[in-house]
C-alpha cells in the first residue's frame, strides 16, 4: 500500500532542466509566515477537495526576538548530482532549512514522515551561527553541489552593521555549520542573494544593505544618498576568491534577486534592481560573460506611476509617485520567461527572454498595489502587492505572496497586509497569464517565501544537458 510519504515524495533530483519539467506536478507548497513565524503547508493538487487551503502548519517556538522567516530552502537539490556526494543514499530533498533573518537562528524541519506536517529536528542557535562563520542575519538558503550555502546579511560582531557580510556553508546531511565560504571578499561588503554558473565555476552575489538600513525600515535619506547596494560580485568557486566587481551605478539602489540561466552551458543571468533614485523606476539587468570579463546591461526598465501626495503613504508622499519596487524575479526552467514582481504598483510582469539581451513584455497581471488596490479575480481584496514569486517546474503555474519585510510592510502599506497567496495559470502556447479565481489562500499571518514540493524554478541548478 502506498504511504503518505510515497504519495508526496521529496526525493526528486533531476539531471537536467528537461527532466525536472517532465516530473509530476507539485501537490504541496510550503509558505513562510511572519508575525507569528511559521511554515504553512498549502494543498496545490487541483483534484483534491482541499485544493487551495492550508492543510498543515509548523509554528516556531516563541522568541524574545522574532525570527522573521525569509528565503529558506531544501537541504539538497539537483546540483548535488554533480558534486562529490553524487550517488550517496543521503541525497534526499527532505529537510527544510529555515533561517530567521532577525534572530540569526536556523531551524531544520523534516518533511519525510508526513510532508503535510513538518517536524522540527534541530535548532541552530544564533551563537553557533556567528561564532562559526563571523556572520549574522542568515537570509537566503541555496543547496549547492557539496553542501548548503547561506547568505548572512550582517557581520557576527557588535551590532552586525560593520561588514563584511557574506556567505557561509552547512553540511547537507548533519546540518553542521562548516564556516565562512569566501577566502577573499575583495570589494564585497554587503550581501543578499547569490547563485552560480557551475560549469564556469563562478559564483555571483548581490547587495541589499547593512542591517541598520533595513531592519527598522527603509531609510529615505540613505536611499537618496545612494548608500544601499548597487554592485554584483563574481567569485571563483574553486579558490573562493573575489575575481570581479560589476557596478550597476549608484543610482540603481538595492540589487536583490539573482536568476542565472538554467542551461549549464550558458553564462547569463538576471538581477532585479529595486529602484533608480533618479526617476523612481525599477529595472532588471542581464549579466553575461564577454571573453574572460563579466559585464551587465540594463535590459528592462519599469517606470514609476505619478500620484497625488494625499493618495500615497507618508514614506512616498514627498516623491509624488509610486515606484514599482521590484522585489522578486523568477526565471522558468526553459529560460524563456522572466517574471517580475512590482510590489508597490501591484503587477506581475512576464517577459519573453529567449533573447536575454532583449526581453519582450508578454503578459501582465494586476493585483493589489498602492496604485489600483486591484482585487483578486475571486472578488476578494488583496492587501499589499505581489511580492515573492515561485514558478512550477513545468512553467504552467506561478505562485505569489504579498509580504516583503515586517517594517517595510508598515511603511508602504500602513493599512496592513493580510497574508495571502495566489496562483497564476500560464498558457503553454502563448505564455499569457491568468489569475486562478479558485485559488486565494488566506493566512492568519503575513506570507513570504514559497517552496514547492519536489523543487521549483528558484531551487535548483543543473549540471547536465
Amino acid at each position: 500500500m502506498a504511504t503518505e510519504h510515497d504519495l508526496h515524495s521529496t526525493k526528486s533530483l533531476y539531471r537536467t532542466a528537461d527532466d525536472a519539467m517532465a516530473a509530476p506536478a507539485e501537490k504541496l507548497a510550503y509558505v513562510a509566515l511572519l508575525e507569528p513565524d511559521a511554515i504553512a503547508v498549502v494543498d496545490t493538487d487541483e483534484s483534491s477537495p482541499s485544493y487551495g487551503t492550508v492543510i498543515g502548519r509548523w509554528d516556531a517556538p516563541p522568541q524574545e526576538t522574532p525570527d522573521e522567516f525569509h528565503h529558506y530552502g531544501w537541504n539538497t537539490c539537483s546540483s548535488a548530482l554533480g558534486g562529490e556526494h553524487a550517488g550517496h543514499d543521503d541525497m534526499d530533498r527532505r529537510y527544510l532549512l529555515v533561517p530567521g533573518v532577525r534572530s540569526s537562528r536556523i531551524y531544520v524541519l523534516d518533511t519525510g514522515p508526513d510532508p503535510r506536517n513538518p517536524q522540527l529536528v534541530r535548532t541552530i542557535e544564533p551563537e553557533e551561527v556567528t561564532s562559526a562563520t563571523g556572520y549574522s542575519r542568515p537570509h537566503t538558503i541555496h543547496c549547492g553541489p557539496d553542501g548548503v550555502f547561506v547568505s548572512g546579511l550582517g557581520s557576527g560582531s557588535g551590532d552586525g552593521n560593520d561588514g563584511p557580510a557574506g556567505i557561509f556553508t552547512m553540511d547537507h546531511s548533519d546540518f553542521s555549520i562548516t564556516g565562512a565560504w569566501e577566502a577573499d571578499h575583495g570589494s564585497q561588503s554587503m550581501a543578499y542573494d547569490f547563485w552560480w554558473h557551475q560549469d564556469a565555476k563562478v559564483l555571483v552575489s548581490s547587495e541589499w544593505a547593512p542591517p541598520r538600513l533595513y531592519e527598522d525600515g527603509l531609510v529615505p535619506e540613505a536611499l537618496v544618498g545612494r548608500q544601499y547596494g548597487h554592485r554584483l560580485h563574481f567569485f571563483d568557486m574553486e579558490t573562493r576568491k573575489h575575481i570581479q566587481e560589476v557596478d550597476l551605478g549608484d543610482e540603481n539602489q538595492m540589487v536583490l534577486e539573482l536568476r542565472p540561466s538554467h542551461d549549464p552551458r550558458r553564462t547569463f543571468g538576471f538581477a532585479g534592481v529595486v529602484i533608480d533614485v533618479t526617476d523612481l523606476s525599477g529595472s532588471v539587468f542581464t549579466w553575461y560573460r564577454d571573453g574572460t570579463e563579466w559585464k551587465a546591461q540594463k535590459t528592462i526598465s519599469i517606470p514609476a506611476v505619478p500620484m497625488a501626495a494625499e493618495d500615497l503613504p507618508p514614506l512616498l508622499a514627498g516623491f509624488g509617485a509610486v515606484p514599482p519596487v521590484i522585489t522578486d524575479i523568477g526565471l522558468s526552467l526553459d529560460d524563456q520567461y522572466l517574471y517580475v514582481a512590482c510590489w508597490a504598483t501591484g503587477e506581475i510582469r512576464q517577459y519573453d527572454v529567449s533573447d536575454p539581451m532583449h526581453p519582450r513584455l508578454n503578459s501582465i497581471v494586476e493585483i493589489g498595489g498602492i496604485v489600483h488596490h486591484t482585487d483578486h479575480s475571486s472578488g476578494k481584496p488583496w492587501g499589499g502587492g505581489p511580492q515573492m514569486i515561485e514558478i512550477s517546474r513545468d512553467g504552467r503555474r506561478v505562485y505569489s505572496t504579498n509580504s516583503l519585510y515586517s517594517t517595510w510592510d508598515r511603511q508602504f502599506y500602513p493599512e496592513g497586509i493580510p497574508g495571502a497567496m495566489l496562483k497564476i495559470d500560464v498558457d503553454p502556447d502563448s505564455g499569457a497569464m491568468t489569475l486562478d479565481p479558485t485559488f486565494h489562500v488566506e493566512f492568519p499571518a503575513r506570507a513570504h517565501q514559497v517552496r514547492l514540493e519536489g523543487g521549483d524554478c528558484s531551487t535548483d541548478t543543473f549540471c547536465f544537458v
